[in-house]
């Protein structure tokens, strides 16, 4: 039960991590620093303050950094892969004693890694129909979102991660859907031009 748990909360913690790099990585180190979440063997570097000061910095960065036109669309290459590792070290930082190191690892890369990854690639799907539709207008309204929902996922994960689960499965058949029908609706609008 503690490895579905842990799991649970790697996929919620691995989809933050494909909306904003940082924000789960500093949440947790914020809660294991609280004494509310114990990394896993290996990972208590995040409990150390100056880790966590780190994380900090570096997600002011990585707020900011969208809101400038264009740099957010250039961020999206790097952050996509930037969000798999992420999103494989936050579940390999819950995953239970219970399992060996090999299936810890293996987990947190297919389930922790394509997770934040799908997520990402969603984002990544978003700002582009953003910035078609609205020439870019629209991005930071998507920026505040993301990073928002990198918030609230990150939160919600360490405290009730089987209803995340549940909300992340149900978040990206939902952005696939409105990817697709935006793209559908772009390609009929210049089919009729």
């Amino acid at each position: 039960m503690e490895t579905i748990l842990g799991l649970c909360i790697g996929i919620g913690l691995s989809a933050a991590c494909g909306f904003r790099v940082f924000v789960p990585l500093l949440v947790m180190s914020i809660a294991a620093i609280t004494g509310l979440f114990e990394p896993s063997k290996g990972l208590e570097w995040l409990a150390m303050p100056a880790v966590c000061i780190a994380l900090g910095i570096a997600t002011v960065c990585e707020i900011a950094a969208y809101y400038i036109p264009w740099v957010d669309n250039v961020l999206d290459t790097i952050a996509t892969p930037a969000a798999m590792v992420a999103g494989t070290l936050s579940t390999m930082a819950v995953s239970s004693g219970e399992m060996s190191q090999f299936a810890s690892w293996a987990s947190a890369i297919i389930v922790g890694g394509g997770t934040a990854g799908a997520v990402q690639m969603g984002t990544v799907a978003v700002r582009a129909v953003s910035t078609a539709t609205t020439g870019g207008v629209a991005n930071p309204v998507v920026s505040t979102g993301e990073w928002i929902g990198a918030a609230v996922l990150s939160v919600l994960s360490l405290i009730v991660p089987v209803l995340v689960v549940v909300v992340v499965i149900i978040a990206v058949i939902w952005m696939a859907r409105w990817v697709s029908r935006k793209k559908s609706e772009n390609t009929h609008a210049t089919t009729t031009l």
